[in-house]
């Protein structure tokens, strides 16, 4: 059997003291996300985490730097996820797009309020990934290489 790692890319997004989660459903519980998703076959880690921020915020996110690169391992699922954190700045708001069907909102909530709601958070990724953030790591961009 083949390990096959399900590889994500997340979007650290602050103004104002405050980040930008999404509310959405999985398994049929509502939980609070990164801007997050699966990387796509023949797409960059830089696309993907653009193109996820557009489709679950109606967002253009402009990645800055790499926060941290992380692997956590869901054992009562039988998954490993390893995820490339982004964090940046919105550069655009496109208005009229509708965001993806499992997305409920968006919210923009300051450190104590996402600490408040450590419960409804999707995974323990999402803190680890703002602490790390908060903590000033900051990773230039060309440590990733795209090679075809």
């Amino acid at each position: 059997m083949t390990w096959k790692p399900h590889v994500t890319v997340a979007a650290i997004i602050e103004k104002n003291h405050k980040f930008l989660l999404v509310e959405e459903l999985v398994d049929g519980k509502k939980v609070l996300n990164q801007p997050a998703g699966h990387l796509e076959p023949d797409e960059s880690f830089l696309n993907a985490v653009i193109r996820e921020t557009e489709e679950e915020t109606a967002n253009i996110f402009q990645p800055e730097y790499l926060t941290g690169l992380y692997r956590w391992v869901l054992t009562e699922k039988d998954r490993t996820y390893i995820r490339l954190c982004f964090a940046g700045k919105i550069t655009a708001t496109l208005e009229n797009q509708a965001l993806d069907t499992d997305i409920i909102g968006n919210h923009w909530l300051s450190y104590e309020e996402i600490i408040e709601r450590n419960n409804q958070l999707r995974s323990p990724l999402v803190l680890t990934c703002i602490n790390d953030y908060r903590q000033g790591n900051r990773y230039p961009l060309d440590l990733l290489k795209d090679l075809e």
